[in-house]
């Protein structure tokens, strides 16, 4: 075959002799670049909906690896498989030197391309064909976006560098701003995004809005050290007539029992629902739907929080038998495979004074009682709980913990996982969690307002709005005495567990070391510097012309 590819390339040769130099001079009748790519109104939103895209992917859609980065290596869970990429332990996880999937390069480079498109559209919307009511919307969307990125950044990294126009040739010259100076373009940037976005009313769903620009406007107003501006951000979404906490069952199995307003806030389609008030930000899954990341039979582009958070039940063997089935879309954990263990800390600890009134601990929420579905197994319809283990089972351990039910979805995977839809036996694509997620929602706004009256040394209004979460869940108030960092964390992982990006609320706060040592045992070698990811080697090296300087703690 590659003879008559040869021959005819021979002949352009003596072609292009014969006719002169002028032959194989090309001149494009068009070609799509940065100056004719974004025109028309279209055109800039399809770039904003790729960076819709690419914050899905950063934190749910990435795969078995980085999403994950958030919550293992945290108070919250321990790796139950010790692997290298994830946080086995802290030196080979945050080990500066990494291809592409390393913890610290992934993270460092999506959120950089996000920011590099955004300052690409900014720069375009002076020779765009726009409205000015569209360059507006546009501008402010794109600012969100900026600004979502370098406060996830400046939380994990401290100080990086800000880049705020658009780059189209090669730099090597880069140098880190101060933690303070990307936090002020944060704030600006929020600023404009909450005055200038849509309105909650006239966003779709999954769409940024004015009110998810003010609740980010008051986590970053708290990093900053500004807690009345803080309080203000929050009020603004805490009072909106849109807004409320869902108290009463709601949604599509509001009329499954055991149940209750929590259970409902999680169950498919729910997070969108027109009753659900509490939603600020969802992030969109669909299965099956073009764009919509999700795809039955198989994990790809959907969240793994069941395969990783719900324990690997099927490793279990009692006096020579199974006594579960897997998988199974029940509450044993439909395909978990226990890699994210839950800390004694999360599972137990927090939960000690109110254990039995909290339903945010019942065992439909947290799951501690598990029956027995191996028909084979003599034990089969008993129930075996993580409290009083039999002989021969550990607490905790990769086939045995108390867990989330929000990561999956109990007797309601999609139709098309189920091998057997009568008793919910699933596919072993199955593991996925198909549903849509919080980013934000209105109980961590309470919370955020909640740390800025702390702040002020406001423990009254701390402690109320704390109880306003807490009374929802039918939790025993607080008391203002009580109210500290300390509790509002433990609150933090009653409400959210591993919704939570943990390793944010705790890096933001500097606290993420503290943390990690008092209530997890596994983590032995975390250290004080830990509490940042390292700059990336592949980073400095690249950035020739300037120092880049790495981190405190890392080897240069």
């Amino acid at each position: 075959m590659k003879k008559y590819i040869i021959l005819p390339l021979i002949s352009l040769l003596f072609l292009s002799v014969s006719c002169g130099k002028d032959y194989l001079e090309e001149e494009p009748l068009d070609f799509l670049g940065a100056s004719n790519a974004l025109v028309t109104y279209d055109d800039y939103k399809l770039s904003i909906n790729s960076l819709y895209d690419r914050v899905r992917f950063e934190f749910y859609s990435r795969g078995d690896r980085n999403n994950m980065d958030y919550i293992y290596g945290t108070d919250l869970v321990y790796d139950g498989q010790p692997d290298v990429l994830r946080f086995t332990n802290y030196i080979a996880a945050l080990n500066p030197v990494g291809d592409g999937n390393s913890v610290a390069l992934f993270h460092w480079t999506n959120f950089y391309k996000i920011i590099s498109d955004v300052n690409i559209v900014l720069d375009r919307l002076g020779d765009s064909q726009l409205t000015p009511e569209q360059k507006v919307l546009i501008e402010a969307e794109a600012k969100y976006f900026r600004a979502f990125s370098y406060r996830t950044l400046v939380y994990l990294y401290g100080g990086v560098p800000l880049v705020t126009e658009a780059v189209y040739q090669p730099k090597y010259d880069f140098v880190r701003a101060t933690k303070e100076q990307v936090l002020a373009q944060v704030i600006l940037d929020l600023e404009f995004a909450s005055a200038n976005l849509l309105t909650k009313q006239a966003a779709r769903p999954g769409e940024i809005h004015r009110l998810v620009a003010s609740h980010l406007l008051s986590e970053v107003y708290l990093a900053a050290g500004r807690y009345q501006d803080a309080v203000n951000a929050a009020t603004v979404v805490i009072d909106h007539p849109s807004t409320d906490l869902m108290r009463q069952r709601f949604g599509t199995r509001m009329n499954v029992t055991p149940g209750d307003p929590y259970w409902d806030l999680f169950q498919r389609n729910n997070q969108n629902h027109a009753s659900n008030t509490e939603t600020i930000w969802a992030i969109q899954f669909e299965t099956d739907v073009p764009g919509g990341s999700a795809q039955s039979g198989t994990r790809t582009g959907s969240p793994v929080y069941e395969r990783h958070h719900a324990p690997s039940v099927r490793d279990i063997v009692l006096n020579g038998s199974r006594p579960f089935s897997w998988p199974i879309g029940d509450y044993t954990g439909g395909r978990g495979i226990g890699w994210a263990i839950s800390t004694k800390y999360f599972s137990n600890t927090i939960w000690q004074s109110d254990w039995s009134n909290d339903i945010r601990n019942a065992n439909h929420n947290f799951v501690r009682e598990f029956k027995c579905t191996n028909p084979a197994s003599p034990l089969f319809g008993q129930i075996i709980s993580t409290e009083n283990p039999p002989l021969g089972v550990t607490v905790p351990s990769r086939a045995f913990y108390a867990y989330q039910s929000k990561v999956t979805t109990p007797f309601d995977h999609p139709a098309n996982l189920y091998a057997n839809a009568a008793n919910y036996t699933l596919k072993e694509g199955a593991g996925g969690t198909y549903t849509d997620q919080y980013m934000f929602r209105l109980a961590e706004t309470y919370l955020l307002r909640a740390e800025a009256y702390f702040r002020l040394n406001n423990l009254s209004a701390a402690a109320d709005d704390i109880n306003v979460v807490r009374s929802r869940s039918n939790a025993k108030d607080v008391e203002d005495s009580n109210v500290s960092i300390d509790y509002i964390l433990d609150e933090r992982m009653r409400e959210f567990g591993v919704e939570e990006k943990r390793r944010l609320t705790l890096a933001r706060l500097g606290l993420l070391y503290d943390k990690v040592k008092a209530h997890n045992p596994y983590y032995k070698d975390i250290l004080p510097h830990h509490n940042l990811f390292p700059i990336p080697f592949a980073e400095i090296e690249r950035n020739r012309e300037a120092v880049l300087k790495q981190n405190d703690g890392y080897p240069e």
